[in-house]
């Protein structure tokens, strides 16, 4: 067993890409984002690595940081809140950015606004926080759900509404649909939310978008958690409509980081109720008087502060970058390199037939995407130890991501942890400080570990990081568990 750098067979790798090419002829569709990962991301191949951790975030291509430089170096901008030249110039590339983002999402501006927020975590506390959750009313959400989802059960309970939560089957991580339409039709108060992800971070287990207009007939306010489907799929909003959009532009097209949007119907905006008023958020405030203020409307009320308004132009920039490589042509290339990649997964054995893998959720490209959640197995059909895989893999250049990813719904379900078995987690005095004291934890509570594989693509994926993924894996064929920890 190896772990140099790319070292890889490269007849090995065209004759494993010939065979792909003949089986799979839609992957010829997308031979433009061999072009752009060529001169975009010629850093990829020019150093070596394989990026498997699209999820985790996106990757920027160079031509969109140059075009950002550019825009600066012949630009001076000055903070929006004012009437001076620079501060002009700012507001109005604010604004283009802000239609860019209803124009590539497709949303109408007579329906939606768009809130700029630091990331999609931001934009779902701003929801949380204001959303009028009270005695009587319920918040309804799926085990399946990003940590940032969850959190928001916290605001409801406060105010005394009831939560809810949805279970995921064992097999495949999905939900019952039946289950859904139940919760769905009890009683509520009209200050309902549904939440859940139109495609799970952890399995990649995509839920019907359906559900989104059969919970608006029902009288519920919808939130969709688009974070990670929106870099490989298209979310078009005059189709899908619901209420609140969370998202994080870097996980779509990897630059700037720090911002975010919550894209939300102008008429669900004076629902909320924001608990505070901040610089930039008010028409009229004084200190004289107990409660004098007045909150500005639309998103300039929910907007904290001065917005990144250096950066906000680089967003518009990267959706036209995103928008010109295609999001269609970017979905058929991942679906189809993750179609052989499950493929080839399930199909890898040790030498006496046993299993080298073990996936957490669908094991096909049905109603799922890019993102595989998975354990390697050793010949004992025990999983070698992930934080020991992932560092093996770094030494070969390979980014893939180990952890819960911040679903517990979904990491409990497949490592079958039980309710009682995390009471117990929490009944211990110890509280975790880091990640890895949080899965000590949980294994020394119940003796299982709830830390998950995962490899996910993205805009620049191609066969090769596919394939020496693959490389990496059956080099652990008949490699006892014991032997990584010599």
């Amino acid at each position: 067993m190896t772990n140099t750098p790319n070292q890889y067979d490269a007849s090995l790798l065209e004759e494993a890409f010939s065979a792909f090419s003949a089986a799979h002829a839609q992957y010829a569709q997308t031979t433009a984002l061999d072009d752009l990962r060529a001169d975009d991301y010629e850093r990829l191949d020019r150093l070596g690595h394989v990026y498997l951790d699209y999820t985790g975030g996106g990757l920027y291509g160079r031509s969109q940081v140059r075009r950002h430089l550019e825009l600066l170096e012949n630009t001076v901008l000055g903070n929006p809140h004012s009437d001076n030249p620079t501060s002009l110039a700012s507001t109005q590339l604010v604004a283009e950015t802000r239609d860019a983002v209803l124009a590539f999402f497709r949303a109408d501006p007579a329906e939606y606004d768009v809130v700029f927020t630091a990331n999609a975590s931001g934009a779902l506390k701003l929801v949380g926080e204001s959303y009028p959750f009270c005695e009587g009313g319920r918040y309804l959400l799926t085990y399946d759900n990003h940590n940032s989802v969850n959190g928001i059960r916290e605001f409801a309970r406060r105010a005394g509404a009831e939560v809810t939560y949805l279970p995921v089957g064992d097999a495949e991580l999905r939900l019952d649909c039946a289950m859904v339409t139940t919760e769905l039709g009890r009683a509520h108060s009209g200050c309902d939310l549904f939440a859940f992800p139109a495609q799970s971070n952890f399995s990649g287990v995509q839920h019907p978008l359906e559900w989104v207009e059969q919970a608006q007939e029902l009288g519920w306010d919808v939130l969709l958690d688009c974070a990670a489907f929106a870099p490989t799929n298209r979310l078009d909003l005059s189709v899908v409509k619901p209420d609140f959009v969370p998202l994080s532009f870097y996980k779509m097209f990897g630059y700037p980081t720090g911002i975010g949007a919550l894209i939300v119907k102008r008429d669900k905006l004076p629902k909320l109720r924001r608990p505070w008023f901040a610089g930039g958020t008010i028409t009229l405030a004084s200190v004289q008087g107990e409660g004098w203020y007045h909150l500005a409307k639309g998103h300039v009320g929910f907007e904290d502060g001065t917005v990144d308004y250096l950066g906000l132009p680089a967003v518009r920039i990267g959706l036209a970058h995103l928008e010109q490589a295609g999001v269609e042509r970017i979905h058929t290339r991942v679906s189809t390199l993750m179609r052989w990649l499950l493929a080839e997964m399930v199909a890898l054995r040790h030498s006496d037939g046993s299993p080298m893998v073990r996936i957490f959720g669908p094991a096909d490209m049905e109603s799922r995407g890019a993102t595989v959640a998975f354990y390697l197995l050793a010949p004992d059909g025990q999983p070698y130890d992930v934080n020991r895989m992932e560092r093996l893999a770094g030494k070969r250049l390979i980014s893939l991501r180990t952890g819960c990813f911040c679903n517990p719904g979904d990491g409990e379900i497949a490592h079958h942890i039980s309710r009682d078995d995390m009471a117990e987690c929490f009944a211990t005095k110890a509280v975790p400080v880091t990640f890895t004291e949080c899965h000590d934890i949980i294994r020394d509570a119940t003796g299982k570990m709830p830390n998950t594989m995962r490899v996910s693509l993205g805009l620049a994926s191609n066969f090769a990081d596919v394939f020496r993924f693959m490389e990496f894996a059956e080099s652990f064929r008949d490699v006892p568990g014991d032997a990584l920890t010599r």
